[in-house]
């Protein structure tokens, strides 16, 4: 007696009993691969590169190291004390908040001005882009250098502001009333083209659809600028702000290269600028250390504040 097998129906496979597990894992393995091939080695760099520098530091600034004097010893938060009635900290402090404000508001207008007079296509205006994106790339010791040359007594500007007949120059880099303002500007100089290229970046990725709907409900300029091209910018507007409060925070080439710490007792020193003063110069680590830790704190809490405070704008519009 012969016996028939019946066949598969079409389309039917078989299937090893636990064949599903096994894919679910081999479909885990490549994911914990990646972690281990890109997420460990990142990790790690940030670990040692980062947090133990911050928690170095968080430990130094609770000493009074000092390798001109020692023992070290522990002293708790006696720098931090300290810190806030020091006069030449709080002078440099607050010569790095007027840098920080000048450098944003002035490099975000400005920069914003110039995208929207380079959006345009030709070979000029691609020029023009990478002339404004050229002090980017230029390193900020040599930039100083160019501008000390510019703006010092017998530099440049005040030579052409004599043979114009003007007597007396204001002395740019060595008179009190505009060192620190001369300083703010190189830095706003230095990364307006960086504001540039972020900005027009935005501008090119506004729907051109949407601002012609606007142009036949009969908005003008002014009102497509506001209404539909400003809103569009608000990732951009993130960007440059968040990166130009972190320069103007983090000043210190400038200060260094083209005033040291001066005119006078402090005139253009920055938080920066005292850390280092302080640490390699004075010797003073532990008190140094202090200083860093609390600029690092500034940093983040203002930079932290300005990027959810900007993102709920972006998420809003």
């Amino acid at each position: 007696m012969s016996t028939t097998l019946a066949p598969h129906p079409r389309g039917e496979t078989t299937q090893r009993p636990g064949g599903a597990p096994s894919r679910r894992r081999s479909a885990r393995l490549p994911k914990a691969l990646h972690f281990l091939t890109f997420g460990v080695p990142g990790l790690a760099v940030y670990l040692v590169f980062v947090l133990v520098p911050i928690a170095m530091a968080v430990g130094t600034s609770l000493t009074n190291r000092n390798p001109a004097n020692p023992p070290t010893k522990w002293v708790g938060f006696l720098n931090y004390t300290r810190l806030f009635s020091d006069d030449d900290f709080l002078k440099s402090l607050q010569n790095t908040l007027v840098i920080t404000v000048i450098v944003t508001v002035v490099a975000n207008v400005g920069g914003l001005a110039i995208a929207m007079l380079l959006d345009r296509r030709g070979k000029l205006y691609n020029a023009l882009r990478a002339v404004f994106f050229t002090p980017v790339i230029l390193s900020s010791v040599v930039v100083s250098v160019i501008w000390q040359t510019i703006l010092s007594d017998d530099g440049l500007l005040d030579s052409m502001l004599r043979s114009l007949g003007v007597k007396h120059p204001p002395g740019w880099l060595s008179n009190p009333d505009y060192a620190l303002y001369s300083v703010a500007f190189i830095i706003t100089w230095q990364m307006l083209g960086f504001c540039v290229v972020i900005y027009l970046a935005g501008l090119q990725g506004v729907p051109q659809e949407l601002t012609e709907a606007a142009e036949l409900d009969g908005a003008g300029p002014a009102a497509r600028f506001k209404n539909v091209t400003w809103p569009m910018l608000a990732p951009a507007l993130t960007i440059n702000t968040v990166m130009l409060l972190i320069t103007g925070f983090k000043a210190y080439d400038q200060v260094q290269v083209i005033t040291n710490g001066g005119p006078g007792n402090g005139t253009t020193s920055t938080v920066a600028f005292d850390v280092v003063q302080t640490t390699f110069t004075g010797n003073h680590i532990g008190y140094g250390s202090a200083m860093a830790v609390v600029m690092l704190a500034i940093i983040a809490v203002v930079s932290a504040v300005t990027l959810r405070v900007l993102q709920r704008r972006e998420i809003t519009l």
